[in-house]
């Protein structure tokens, strides 16, 4: 070619308004109520909305918010279950042209106010169930607020705004045009992490990292316009970690649900033909130790993808003589949630049930829609051997990574180091390609120079007839630097004793990982169902220094 001529495939072929559209989860509702319009889309507490009627409120709600003088750059914030006004926000706050921020149910009045304030909300929409959280955390906010107030009549509470939703919605037009973004790297939500320790960081999703992650979901667990998606799983957690955009992607039903209630669960998944489900493993615990008397059959398999931490083999044993196929999934704040899967290969399914729950814990591979992963030296950034052992951190990168922590410029640099996003995971990389992560940095314990994986010791705890829940952190010892310490909480009216508990893992793993300590009780957990490893820790260094006499 002659360098004068220039690249025949660019010269006059630019983007048009014929040949290039902005990626945005807002075009799914568009599509799906038309392609759907008569079709049952959204189902709660005997309610049924059809997805053409579910646009149109949304519709409403971006065309109210407008005439309140909210756009571009504005933050919406919602305080809400998993009722329909919250999955509503999922599309008509971006349908504005606003950034949605859906605020913890579980957060205390002083982490919603800092969230409120460094996030600039302009509008807040609340469930009144809420409101002496609420009122509290107003009173310490330092910008004017507008609060709209969602009445629920399932849990009704005291109404602290200016109009209630249903009244607000009625000043929308249910015509409001489906304005997309014209960059598709604008910012669609802001999602705050549950920060242990300091205030939360603010994470920041763009419209294009919500579609393609919304694509996998559908793509991974299945969803069809047939599928039936209960919502188990916060829809502020990731914003129900871009399910709120998957399931209409595929015309399927949400299946709303204001609590987690094991009893209502199985009426559900038993009467409304539930076939897909997430959640984190306490949700899987709370439905395989649920009463027999509340646990229902269906003839269906659903479908539950579950994240957060490895689920115990044991879990997923459980799980499956239910009849609920489990899917491992792995992600954080910062990836929209879902990132790799553990894609179940051909033969799995003939293994012995613990060999095969065993492959089914691993992280896996990247999703199709992520881009890249690896295991690799935090340091040096080169991926470490596929032999299963040497462990190197987990590093993302692609079209599903945050924008970044918004006001915190050092914090995204450090995150985005090298080229890749650093998830602080600890993993190793299996020789057929599928990561497992071992620990998190600092819950490796390293006991006489030995590392210690605290997720392989749970592993062994979880498959003790009497354990139901269970953490490994490490214990500081004056020979050995540091040992395990095993805190358990047992099955209601189970009777253990911590010398059974250790002479059950003697049994099952090598000496030196074995727990010298183990105690009982209910374990500390986020306000997103994790175990609070790190006040853990903090008991663990307590009781140590009690045995030392530095108590």
């Amino acid at each position: 070619m002659n360098p004068a001529d220039g690249d025949i495939f660019e010269i006059a072929l630019d983007k048009n308004i014929a040949n290039y559209r902005a990626l945005s989860p807002i075009d799914f509702l568009r599509w799906a109520s038309h392609v759907f319009g008569d079709r049952v889309g959204v189902v709660y507490d005997g309610r049924r909305l059809s997805y053409r009627a579910f646009a149109e409120r949304c519709r409403r709600l971006a065309s109210a918010l407008v005439r309140l003088g909210i756009g571009e750059g504005d933050t919406v914030a919602v305080m809400c279950p998993n009722i329909p006004p919250m999955l509503e926000a999922h599309y008509g706050v971006p349908l504005a042209g606003a950034v949605l921020n859906a605020l913890n149910i579980r957060l205390d009045a002083a982490a919603i106010a800092f969230i409120l304030d460094h996030g600039e909300a302009d509008v807040l929409l609340t469930d009144s169930a809420f409101s002496p959280v609420i009122r509290q955390a107003l009173a310490r906010v330092q910008r004017p607020i507008r609060v709209i107030d969602i009445l629920d009549p399932a849990e009704p509470g005291e109404p602290l705004g200016e109009m209630d939703y249903e009244a607000f919605l009625e000043t929308g037009d249910p015509d409001f045009p489906w304005r997309l973004p014209e960059d598709e790297w604008r910012a669609l939500s802001l999602c705050y992490t549950s920060g242990t320790t300091g205030n939360p960081k603010g994470v920041v999703y763009h419209h294009r990292g919500a579609y393609l992650n919304a694509l996998g979901n559908a793509l991974v667990l299945g969803l069809r316009p047939d599928s039936v998606y209960l919502w188990t799983l916060p829809m502020f957690h990731c914003n129900g970690w871009t399910y709120t955009w998957g399931v209409t992607a595929v015309g399927a039903t949400h299946l709303c649900l204001r609590k987690v209630d094991p009893a209502r669960i199985f009426a559900l998944v038993a009467e409304e033909g539930v076939t897909h489900m997430c959640g984190a493993p306490i949700v899987l615990n709370m439905l395989i130790h649920a009463p027999d008397s509340v646990k229902r059959k269906f003839a269906q398999r659903v479908e539950v993808a579950t994240g957060g931490a490895a689920p115990p083999s044991a879990v997923i044993e459980a799980m499956e003589a239910m009849g609920f196929h489990v899917t491992h999934l792995y992600g954080l704040t910062e990836t929209y949630g879902p990132s790799t899967v553990c894609v179940e290969q051909p033969g799995w399914r003939e293994l012995p049930v613990p060999d095969r729950a065993a492959k089914v814990a691993r992280q896996g591979v990247a999703y199709p829609t992520l881009g890249e992963l690896q295991v690799a030296d935090p340091e040096t950034l080169e991926p470490v051997p596929a032999d299963g052992r040497t462990i190197g951190e987990i590093m993302l990168r692609g079209h599903t990574i945050m924008k970044g922590y918004v006001k915190n410029p050092g914090a995204t640099a450090e995150a985005f180091r090298g080229g890749w996003y650093h998830t602080g995971d600890l993993a190793v990389m299996h020789p057929d390609g599928y990561a497992e992560v071992k620990d998190r940095s600092k819950d490796i314990i390293i006991s006489g120079g030995e590392n210690i994986s605290s997720l392989e010791v749970e592993e062994v705890l979880y498959r003790h007839p009497a354990v139901m829940e269970a953490a490994v952190v490490a214990k500081p010892d004056p020979t050995w630097g540091e040992t395990p310490c095993a805190f358990v909480a047992p099955k209601a009216g189970a009777r253990v004793t911590a010398e059974e508990i250790i002479a059950f893992c003697r049994a099952n793993m090598a000496g030196y990982k074995v727990p010298k300590t183990v105690v009982f009780g209910e374990l500390p957990k986020t306000s997103t169902g994790k175990i609070q490893k790190f006040e853990l820790r903090e008991r663990a260094r307590r009781l140590a220094a009690e045995e030392n006499g530095d108590g």
